[in-house]
């Protein structure tokens, strides 16, 4: 829509409009100089991003989106690099432009909203709530963008309400979450035909609203939401518009598919994706011939595909991936020969798949199907009608369809699961290695020596197959390899020193579960681009090679469980984006560094020989989640700054998944795992969400617990046992209130157990044991779940253990009734056992890592012991 523009010399930019832009632009933030060309010598027609009306000079479009560089490595949770963007205050006095038809000002970085008008004393007695209304003249105003802005709050959108010509309204990735009355305020624009609140954190989809007043909508974007409701909202369906475009994915509507959707009949695009939709998928919906577009993908739809979707005949998509569905995949089905996508993979699907099923589908570019029951059976000489971009396959069994071989436009390739025959092996390579972009094999019966294999694709991930043999040769345009859980042995030398004719590109390196051996080769200034290597798990020996520290872009670097030795080379330091530092696990020793840069997140160095004091430096690295020293030679105290370490003050920044995305340039962007494993309990256990923990364990520690350890109030896990350390527990640990476990057992801890470790309502992991505690033990629930947790302490007394405190009001003779017993001992050891008896692991392992299973959990167990109490007082 919007245009250079080149102004006539007889055309001047309005007075009262240019002032109107330089009141906005007084408290706007520009970095880069976006806007600097905007000043009064010269004619705001010729500012950047402004354009005007020939004929008046009042400008009439305001288009200054932010064009960010996309990195080809973000972690999950990181937030778009804006720091050339637009910042500061958006102010609303751009809609007094009464000739205004066109603003953008989407992903840009503004961080908070300027309501008042510059003339806002005509707005005296006109508010709602405690905001102003504007009283400006954009009542021409059509399109509207404020998306992406992700830092900008809105407290309502009362000041849209007087926009009546909008008809484009786009503020995805703006926080909605404080307006409550966000429907009222967007069924007041009676033009209005595209509504985009993408992303916005609203909680309120209105679910008992029977009617919404929009005349116009045709396109409605209420994706990544926060809304949880047991039924679609009434008046989405009950519109008097003709909808086409109804997107409510990745939220938590708890709901059959309503009868009134049938009403919908010009509805063209349909995505219900990523929600708890259950029941059958109905017959009614192939009575929606206008629908180009069903995803209805993620959810718990059970009950056969219904055959009347064979009726939609202009359906380009059908995606119905991760349901619960079952029976045969109707032949009807193949008569949509405008289908360009069909996924119906990680389903219940049974009965044969045959060319019969695909006859028709001439325009098919994406198929995607796996069922452990489905069988392919494909005749040998059949040739398709199509050729596809994309193919995943899962459960194939006996022999790859050959039909598969047809397929020489294939960006991307996906079997997995399968127990088919590969044979013949070298026409498989050659088929695989023609595919351009990704390749993903993975828990499948490949097996046989890759060696000579020339992987070419963007992104090649073999994992969890049978391939032996040494390492692959790759080419300089492979930016992902992934081959772990296989196999393979030998060096790592030949690919690692394979001189390449072109640079190479390669970000991804992920070869743990092998049998690698042999040195760590000292080539890896070959390899600059690389963002993340993962090692782990192989029979690498040596000491870690200086050139490691040529990896200027690495964040990621696991090396546990490998036979290496000597220091950590002090070349690491210039890996200043390090963000995972995994050597647990080996023969390494000398001092724990001291130079690591601030981006560390996880510092993992257990098992291994570090001998020395903690250094103080540690305290320096604020975004430090992970610190695991355990069974090393530490000696010395615990630093008494660790309360400097931010990060660990708040549980929020551990909600964030460790996982990242890979943005290979034109194509699909890609997520990987990451995370990093703990011991907790004697059981080591992945952990895909940064826990902040830290465990000091099976050292030579002295001194007492600095009080500031006890500040952390973030911390979640804290590991002290077998250690040193003395001195008492203050009562400050009670605000450590996102604990979930804590082992202070075989050292030298003295006094009472305070009563504040009673607030701790989320421990699911308590070992106080052989120490030298006294007193009687606080009463509740994570207290009292069994003496293993107090045993060496001669000197405590009270449940659970059957010491009786001296000064107990009850004797220990008073009798119980049978009645109270039962109740006392069902409830209690309800509580108690749930861990311990029935398997500890099996339960916590969900729950202690789940962070919504052991929130519910404890508060369910909470109210269990308040129970019991009840009953024994």
């Amino acid at each position: 829509m919007f245009k250079s523009v080149t102004c006539s010399s007889k055309i001047h930019c309005n007075e009262k409009d240019m002032n109107t832009l330089l009141h906005f632009k007084q408290g706007v933030i520009d970095p880069s100089g976006m806007i600097s060309s905007w000043f009064p010598k010269l004619d705001c027609c010729q500012w950047k991003g402004v354009k005007c009306d020939n004929i008046t000079g009042k400008v009439t479009q305001l288009h200054l989106p932010c064009h960010t560089n996309q990195p080809k490595f973000v972690d999950i949770g990181e937030k778009d690099d804006k720091s050339n963007c637009l910042t500061g205050k958006f102010s609303l006095t751009l809609l007094e432009l009464e000739f205004l038809s066109y603003l953008n000002f989407s992903n840009n970085d503004f961080k908070s909203m300027q309501y008042r008008s510059m003339s806002s004393h005509k707005c005296d007695g006109l508010s709602r709530g405690n905001l102003p209304l504007l009283c400006g003249n954009s009542t021409n105003l059509l399109y509207l963008d404020l998306s992406h802005n992700y830092d900008l709050l809105f407290y309502n959108l009362h000041w849209i309400s007087h926009l009546s010509s909008l008809q484009y309204l786009n503020l995805g990735g703006v926080r909605l979450h404080k307006e409550i009355d966000w429907l009222q305020s967007v069924t007041m624009l009676p033009s209005l035909v595209e509504l985009h609140l993408k992303s916005c954190q609203l909680e309120n989809i209105y679910p008992s609203l029977h009617y919404a007043n929009f005349t116009s909508l045709q396109v409605l974007n209420l994706a990544h939401n926060s809304f949880v409701s047991d039924e679609f909202p009434s008046w989405l369906f009950n519109l008097s518009c003709d909808i086409t475009h109804i997107d409510l994915s990745q939220n938590q509507i708890h709901s059959r598919l309503p009868k009134t959707l049938s009403n919908r009949r010009n509805i063209k695009s349909l995505i219900l994706s990523q929600n708890y939709l259950k029941g059958p998928i109905p017959n009614w919906l192939g009575q929606l011939e206008q629908l180009q577009e069903l995803d209805l993908s993620y959810n718990f739809f059970s009950g056969p595909i219904p055959a009347s979707l064979g009726n939609l005949s202009s359906l380009i998509e059908l995606i119905l991936e991760s349901n619960e569905l079952n029976g045969n995949l109707p032949d009807d089905l193949g008569q949509l020969f405008n289908l360009d996508t069909l996924s119906v993979s990680e389903n219940l699907l049974t009965g044969i798949v045959s060319e019969r099923n695909l006859l028709s589908l001439t325009n098919l570019k994406y198929f995607s199907m796996s069922s452990p029951a489905l069988i392919f059976d494909f005749d040998p000489q059949w040739v398709p009608p199509f050729q596809l971009i994309h193919i995943y396959l899962g459960y194939v069994r006996e022999k790859l369809p050959t039909w598969l071989f047809t397929q020489s436009s294939l960006k991307y390739l996906t079997i997995i699961h399968s127990i088919a025959s590969f044979e013949p092996l070298d026409k498989f390579w050659n088929f695989v290695t023609q595919v351009q972009h990704t390749i993903t094999l993975e828990n499948n019966t490949i097996n046989g020596d890759i060696s000579n294999v020339l992987l070419s694709s963007k992104v090649v991930a073999l994992p969890s197959n049978n391939l032996r043999g040494g390492m692959p040769r790759i080419s300089p345009e492979v930016v992902a390899l992934s081959l772990y859980n296989n196999s393979l042995s030998g060096s790592i030398s030949p690919l690692l020193c394979d001189k390449m004719t072109d640079k190479s590109h390669l970000v991804i390196l992920s070869m743990h579960y092998n049998n690698l051996s042999g040195e760590l080769t000292n080539c890896w200034n070959n390899w600059e681009s690389l963002v993340f290597i993962n090692l782990r798990h192989n029979n690498l020996m040596g000491k870690i090679p200086d050139s490691m520290g040529s990896l200027f872009d690495l964040r990621y670097l696991y090396l546990e469980r490998n036979k290496l030795f000597g220091e950590v080379p002090f070349s690491l330091k210039k890996c200043k984006n390090l963000r995972i530092l995994d050597l647990g696990h080996n023969n390494l020793s000398g001092v724990i560094p001291s130079w690591l840069g601030q981006s560390v997140r996880g510092l993992q160095l257990r098992s291994n020989q570090f001998s020395g004091n903690i250094p103080t430096q540690i305290c320096k690295l604020r975004s430090l989640m992970v610190i695991d020293f355990e069974s090393n030679k530490l000696s010395g105290p615990i630093p008494n700054c660790l309360r400097n370490i931010t990060a660990m003050l708040s549980s929020y920044v551990s909600t964030h998944t460790a996982d990242f995305i890979l943005k290979v340039p034109g194509e699909q962007s890609l997520r990987f795992r990451s995370g990093i494993s703990m011991l907790v309990k004697g059981n080591e256990l992945p952990y895909h969400m940064m826990m902040n923990a830290i465990d000091f364990s099976s050292n030579n520690l002295s001194g007492n617990v600095p009080l500031e350890m006890y500040m952390l109030t973030g911390l979640q896990s804290l590991n002290l046992y077998h250690n040193q350390l003395m001195g008492t527990i203050p009562q400050e640990i009670g605000y450590m209130l996102e604990l979930e476990s804590i082992d202070l057992s075989r050292n030298n801890f003295s006094g009472e157990i305070p009563e504040s470790m009673s607030n701790l309502h989320y421990l699911a992991v308590l070992n106080l044991s052989f120490n030298k505690f006294l007193g009687k033990i606080p009463s509740g629930p994570q207290l009292g779940s069994t003496n293993l947790s107090y045993i060496g302490n001669p000197d405590l007394c009270g449940l659970p253990l059957t010491k009786i405190c001296p000064n107990d009001e009850k004797s220990h003779n008073t009798k119980l009734t049978e009645e109270e017993r039962y109740e006392l001992y069902s409830s209690f050891y309800m509580g108690l056992e749930i861990g311990f008896v029935m398997g500890f692991w099996s339960v916590f392992g969900t729950i202690l890592f789940n962070r919504r299973c052991r929130h519910s959990y404890f508060r369910f167990l909470h109210q269990m012991y308040d129970y019991v109490i009840q009953k024994i007082i």
